[in-house]
């Protein structure tokens, strides 16, 4: 039976930051242009985002281990389902169950901001379980990363911001593709490091489909490109929005060394590490200069 440090390893507490930073890059964003900061709507919109990332790596490990994507010959952290730890309808009800949270925690949202809101949140709410499952499972198909930048990049930025502001933004699309650039980063070593495991239970992820030299270079234009995109602010007139974040690149070059220099192995766990955590860095350090910034981007 699975214990409580199980589940909560099961929910992959590493990868949460992708569900964090869109939100605090995205609340900092609307508080800045609208002159106000909603703490009811932000905490709402934070904790939908978390109970979704959940249930995605809920059902990641459910789904997984009936296709038998997981083996004992996995080399990335133990899934529950796959170690035994607890039955696959299980961890499949447990992902239901927080998709439910999200809802209720979207409820506000939806008072606040109207049919937006379900646009945005159906479709989020599908993909939770659309990652691994249904009849186009996105990460057997090697659109894993294209639902991550998406998602938990373009959408969360901008959805975030608008749930303070009312308003949609360019800025908020910019600082959506540079947080989904870096969240992207996750995805694409934990399927660098897997593509022998996933080569062999046929899941296409496209390190898979294109080669672990693809999958590097994936890794590395991500890293870089999220810190590029940052011209935009500087042009803006906003330019330690740009500058502070460039603090965290030396993480970024780091691991980008490293997954050119090792070999798939469990040293990209550490490296899935380091990159949750430059991702927070860079999300704090961009929402703290767009809070200071002295005036409101024109």
């Amino acid at each position: 039976m699975a214990s409580l440090f199980d589940w909560i390893a099961a929910a992959r507490p590493k990868t949460l930051g992708a569900a964090i930073a869109p939100v605090v890059v995205g609340s900092a964003l609307g508080a800045k242009i609208c002159g106000h900061f909603d703490l009811v709507l932000a905490a709402c919109t934070l904790g939908s985002c978390v109970a979704l990332q959940i249930a995605t790596n809920f059902f990641n490990d459910a789904l997984d281990s009936i296709k038998g994507a997981d083996t004992h010959a996995r080399i990335g952290p133990r899934r529950i389902t796959a170690a035994g730890q607890a039955a696959a309808g299980t961890v499949k009800n447990a992902a239901w169950l927080m998709l439910l949270v999200a809802t209720l925690l979207a409820l506000p949202l939806f008072e606040a901001r109207g049919l937006p809101i379900v646009f945005i949140g159906l479709p989020s709410l599908y993909f939770c379980f659309g990652y691994t499952g249904g009849p186009v499972p996105l990460a057997y198909r090697g659109l894993g990363e294209l639902f991550v930048i998406l998602f938990f990049g373009f959408v969360a930025v901008t959805g975030t911001a608008f749930v303070q502001t009312g308003e949609w933004y360019e800025a908020a699309l910019v600082a959506g593709f540079q947080i989904g650039c870096l969240s992207t980063v996750l995805i694409a070593i934990n399927n660098l490091r897997d593509v022998e495991e996933d080569r062999q239970t046929g899941k296409r992820t496209l390190a898979v489909r294109l080669g672990i030299g693809f999958a590097r270079a994936e890794i590395v234009l991500l890293i870089l490109a999220a810190h590029a995109a940052g011209f935009y602010w500087f042009q803006q007139g906003w330019e330690r929005a740009f500058t502070l974040p460039l603090a965290t690149l030396p993480i970024g070059l780091f691991v980008a060394w490293r997954v050119i220099a090792e070999p798939p192995s469990r040293g990209h766990n550490r490296l899935l590490a380091m990159s949750g955590a430059q991702l927070i860095a860079f999300s704090a350090l961009m929402s703290w200069a767009i809070i200071k910034a002295k005036d409101v981007m024109p």
